[in-house]
């Protein structure tokens, strides 16, 4: 289980309304999903309180993957105030950080 805070589809426009948000779509099943989410947490404590990183599993909050177009998983998607800037699959350590630092 991760450290990482999870966000529903009734409460992620606003999870995502402010500032630099980076969201992993990922579900129970996914192998590649459970291997990204300790890099996921480093990266976070690398950021502090810079940006943040919440999970959200796609079986249990369907509509949100779906309004986005998610069609494979994991899926990181960076948002800055409410607005998408990115989609990407899963990268290492260094490569999540650079994303999310690019637009900080």
């Amino acid at each position: 289980m991760s450290d990482l805070a999870s966000v529903s589809d009734a409460g992620f426009a606003a999870a995502i309304a402010q500032g630099v948000t980076l969201v992993d779509f990922w579900a129970p099943w996914c192998g590649p999903c459970k291997a990204l989410s300790p890099v996921l947490e480093k990266v976070a404590a690398d950021l502090g309180d810079r940006a943040r990183i919440l999970k959200m599993d796609i079986d249990a909050n369907p509509e949100t993957a779906a309004s986005l177009g998610i069609m494979s998983i994991p899926a990181l998607v960076l948002f800055k105030d409410g607005k998408r800037l990115d989609q990407r699959g899963s990268l290492h350590a260094a490569q999540i950080r650079a994303l999310v630092e690019a637009v900080l």
